[in-house]
C-alpha cells in the first residue's frame, strides 16, 4: 500500500491539460508531490526513460515507478490512494458511465479546441468554434445524469469526470483571452457553465492552476511551430 511518505514525482508542462489533470487527481487525494516541469522541445533523459513509447507528458513516476496517459494515471491515483475520497463511482454502471465521458472528453472534445487554435483564419477560425460548441453540447446533458442535481459530475465533490473536463478549463480560458470566444456559452450550456466556475474555485482546481502567461506563452509556441510546419 502506498502512504505518505511515498516517493512521487509528477513530469510535466505548466500548459499540459493532461498534467494540470494528474495534478488536480493528487491534490483531490491529498498526495504530496515532486513537480518536474519538463521541456517538450528539448527532452530530457528522465522523460524519454519514463515513457519511451509517447516520450510525453504526464508522467506520474511513483516509488520508481513510471505510470503514462493521464486517465490511466487518474485511475492509479484513484486505487492506490484509496483511503481518501473515490474519484470514480462505485457503482460499476455508474464506473462505465464516467469513463465513457471521459473518453469523450478527450477524443471528441480537446481536438476541437487544439483546432481553434490551429486556425490560420477568422473564417477557419468560426467554423472550429462552431464544432467545439457542438463537441461541448451533450456535456450538458451529461452532465445532469452524473451529478443527480449536485454540484459536481461526481455529486458533492470532484471525481473522475470532473478531472477529465475540468483540466481543460484553463486552456478554454486562454481561447478567450487570444481570440474573445466563449467555448462554454452559459446562454447554450447553462448547467456546464455554472458548473465551470465552480470548479476553479475548487482547492485542487486553485493548486493545480496555471498562470495565465504561461497558457498565452505556449499557445503562441505552438501556434508558431503550427504554422512553420505548414509553410514546408
Amino acid at each position: 500500500m502506498a502512504s505518505e511518505g511515498d516517493d512521487v514525482k509528477v513530469l510535466g508542462t505548466a500548459a499540459s491539460m493532461f498534467a494540470i489533470r494528474v495534478r488536480m487527481a493528487l491534490h483531490a487525494k491529498g498526495v504530496s508531490y515532486e513537480y518536474l516541469e519538463q521541456d517538450l522541445f528539448h527532452k530530457g533523459e528522465l522523460l524519454l526513460a519514463s515513457n519511451p513509447v509517447r516520450k510525453a507528458v504526464p508522467v506520474l513516476i511513483h516509488a520508481g515507478r513510471p505510470v503514462c496517459e493521464s486517465l490511466a494515471i487518474v485511475e492509479y491515483i484513484d486505487e492506490v490512494w484509496a483511503g481518501a475520497a473515490s474519484l470514480l463511482p462505485a457503482d460499476p454502471y455508474d464506473r462505465a458511465v464516467a469513463r465513457f465521458w471521459a473518453a469523450y472528453v478527450d477524443d471528441k472534445a480537446v481536438p476541437t479546441w487544439i483546432g481553434i487554435m490551429r486556425a490560420a483564419t477568422e473564417e477557419d477560425r468560426a467554423e472550429r468554434l462552431a464544432a467545439a460548441l457542438a463537441a461541448v453540447a451533450p456535456l450538458e446533458d451529461a452532465f445532469a445524469q452524473c451529478s443527480g442535481g449536485k454540484a459536481f459530475f461526481a455529486g458533492d465533490s470532484i471525481g473522475y469526470v470532473d478531472l477529465a473536463l475540468g483540466c481543460n478549463l484553463f486552456w478554454i480560458e486562454a481561447l478567450r483571452h487570444m481570440f474573445g470566444i466563449t467555448v462554454i456559452d452559459a446562454g447554450r450550456t447553462p448547467r456546464l457553465a455554472a458548473w465551470a466556475e465552480r470548479f476553479v474555485e475548487t482547492e485542487a482546481a486553485k493548486k493545480a492552476a496555471p498562470p495565465m502567461e504561461s497558457m498565452l506563452e505556449e499557445a503562441e509556441k505552438l501556434r508558431a511551430m503550427w504554422a512553420a510546419a505548414a509553410a514546408k
